[in-house]
């Protein structure tokens, strides 16, 4: 261990820093750096990231808004075959595979093809006004066995899906989980654009087209993620049911942690704090003096 030894001179008042105030441009270039990413001549640069160009694209763009989606697709890279194929007449700015890694279609000031007809705060056709982003995700699936199956036939274990229900439909169903990778890098993107382009709002193409979309879906924390993003409180915030006859509580996202109460009972309503792939930090409706980690599998939203 090094111990500093103390000088024999005289020290000096340390002077107090100026507190400068920056524009919401230059506060989102120091976050961007922080985190590893800038945004130079309308391109992204950081590490584990890579631009493909795709030909599905044109005019001017001086974005507005910020649009997640989900790919519905087998994997980043089909996905970016795809969206780089002119037989597809769809793209997008960037597609942010699982495992956090980034490749960028077309440069933020470019017109891509990823709203198709939507409306959003008075404005018609989003491709003209947004920026988009494709996650690597499949979207719904169907359960078969104990298996759960994307419409592109691929099969996941039940450690990667989420039981939900899309604030636009009826019944909960299953859902493909994002990674925690995957929604921390989303996340800082948003943080990026967001202050970079002083954008208005973070939208899901579930809200800008809700007649026939629902990407990316209730198993992405948009809310949250729109939250955080534009210093905003959450709207109103999530309630979920207990469907277990028992549900641990725990202090962390795991079984490994201890649980910080009794069990939940079937029926329980929980307000959700936190969203991962597999736990949801929640608060208890009833006893807000409980809140604490509980497996996703076991709660339907209420």
């Amino acid at each position: 261990m090094m111990v500093r030894r103390r000088s024999s001179r005289t020290r000096r008042t340390p002077k107090k820093k100026k507190t400068v105030l920056r524009t919401a441009k230059a506060r989102g270039v120091a976050i961007a750096r922080s985190l590893g990413l800038s945004i130079e001549d309308d391109r992204l640069v950081g590490g584990n990231v890579s631009f493909v160009e795709t030909p599905n694209k044109g005019g001017d763009l001086a974005p507005r808004y910020l649009v997640f989606h989900y790919t519905a697709g087998k994997s980043a890279a089909s996905s970016i075959n795809w969206l780089t194929n002119p037989e597809s007449k769809a793209s997008a700015h960037l597609v942010l595979a699982r495992d956090g890694t980034i490749t960028q279609l077309a440069p933020f000031n470019i017109k891509t093809w990823h709203a198709g007809l939507s409306h959003w705060d008075g404005l018609s056709g989003l491709n003209s006004s947004s920026i988009g982003i494709e996650m690597d995700n499949a979207g719904p699936l169907k359960k078969v066995g104990d298996q759960y199956q994307a419409w592109f036939g691929t099969l996941y274990a039940e450690d990667r899906v989420v039981l939900a229900k899309h604030k636009l439909d009826d019944e909960p169903r299953w859902w493909h989980a994002y990674t925690e990778t995957q929604i921390q890098k989303a996340l800082e993107l948003a943080q990026l654009l967001v202050r970079h382009y002083d954008l208005k709002d973070v939208v899901g193409h579930e809200d800008i087209a809700p007649d026939r979309k629902r990407d990316p879906g209730p198993a992405f924390p948009l809310e949250h993620v729109r939250a955080s993003v534009l210093g905003r409180e959450e709207e109103e915030r999530e309630r979920y049911e207990v469907t277990a006859s028992t549900l641990n509580i725990r202090c962390g996202p795991g079984v490994e942690f201890p649980s910080v109460a009794e069990p939940l009972k079937r029926g329980t309503v929980v307000v959700l704090l936190e969203k991962r792939d597999r736990w949801h930090k929640v608060e208890l409706v009833k006893n807000g003096d409980i809140e604490g980690w509980v497996h996703n599998r076991f709660l339907a939203k209420a």
